[in-house]
């Protein structure tokens, strides 16, 4: 049976860990979006790996729906407090976690 923690896992097993100092606290977390975690050319290998483990056509997902990302440069924070304005969605791991449980993509 397919479980929100079953998916959370692969995908913190499948993306290297993010930050300076890559500890378990930094990985992924099911509500995070995965283009703050992961760059473009990390994430397409474990979406092809996560459709073949779930069995999940992700040919109908448009990945131009969340990408490009806007990131924020380390010192924006000293700056301004004024959110980046983003121009896509963000992908989150409980999206693939709900997909797989629905048996097909259920996003865009």
């Amino acid at each position: 049976m397919v479980t929100d923690e079953v998916v959370l896992r692969f995908f913190q097993n499948e993306l290297p860990i993010s930050g300076l100092l890559p500890t378990k606290e930094n990985r992924v977390k099911m509500d995070e979006a995965l283009q703050e975690y992961a760059e473009e050319e990390d994430l397409f290998p474990a979406n092809n790996k996560y459709a073949q483990v779930f069995n999940i056509d992700l040919s109908v997902m448009n990945i131009e729906n969340y990408y490009p990302w806007k990131t924020a440069w380390f010192f924006r924070r000293g700056f301004t407090q004024k959110p980046l304005e983003q121009i896509s969605k963000p992908l989150t791991v409980r999206m693939f976690a709900e997909s797989a449980k629905a048996g097909r993509w259920l996003y865009d």
